[in-house]
C-alpha cells in the first residue's frame, strides 16, 4: 500500500499539479490586486456623491455592519472572469490543440514501408531467389 502511495507521489503528474496550484494562486492574487486597485475605484465612482461607500446599500440605517457592498461582489466576479479567461486561453486551449495534434499524428499510418524495410526485402528476395536457382542447377548436374 505504501509503495503505491510512493509511486503516486513521485509520478510526474503530482509535481505538475503542485506547480499549477502555486502559479494559479499567485495569479489569482495578482488579478485580485488589480481589480481592487484599478477596477474597484472605477466602480465606486458610479456610486454617486458618496463615492467613499461605493455601490451598495445599508439594510439597517446607521449600522455599518449591515452594509451590502455590491462593488466587492462585482470585483469578485471580474476577478473570476479574468482568471478563468487567462487559464483557458493560456493553458487549456493550447493543451487541447497539442493533444489533438498528437492524437492526429498517432492515427496517421505510414505511407508505405521504410527504405530499410524495402532494402531488407530486396536482400531477402535476392538470397531466396539465388538459392532456388542453385538448387535445381545442382540437381540437374547430378
Amino acid at each position: 500500500m505504501l509503495q503505491g502511495f510512493k509511486d503516486f507521489l513521485f509520478r510526474g503528474n503530482i509535481v505538475d499539479l503542485a506547480v499549477a496550484v502555486v502559479i494559479g494562486t499567485a495569479f489569482t492574487a495578482l488579478v485580485s490586486a488589480f481589480t481592487t486597485a484599478v477596477i474597484e475605484p472605477v466602480i465606486n465612482t458610479l456610486g454617486g456623491e458618496d463615492a467613499v461607500q461605493g455601490i451598495g446599500f445599508t439594510i439597517v440605517s446607521g449600522n455599518d455592519a449591515t452594509r451590502v457592498d455590491l462593488a466587492l461582489l462585482i470585483n469578485a466576479i471580474i476577478t473570476f472572469i479574468i482568471t478563468a479567461a487567462v487559464v483557458y486561453f493560456v493553458f487549456v486551449a493550447p493543451s487541447k490543440r497539442l493533444m489533438e495534434r498528437l492524437a492526429k499524428g498517432e492515427e496517421e499510418e505510414p505511407e508505405g514501408p521504410s527504405e530499410e524495410v524495402l532494402l531488407l526485402r530486396e536482400i531477402r528476395d535476392a538470397l531466396g531467389g539465388g538459392a532456388e536457382r542453385r538448387g535445381p542447377a545442382s540437381d540437374s548436374s547430378v
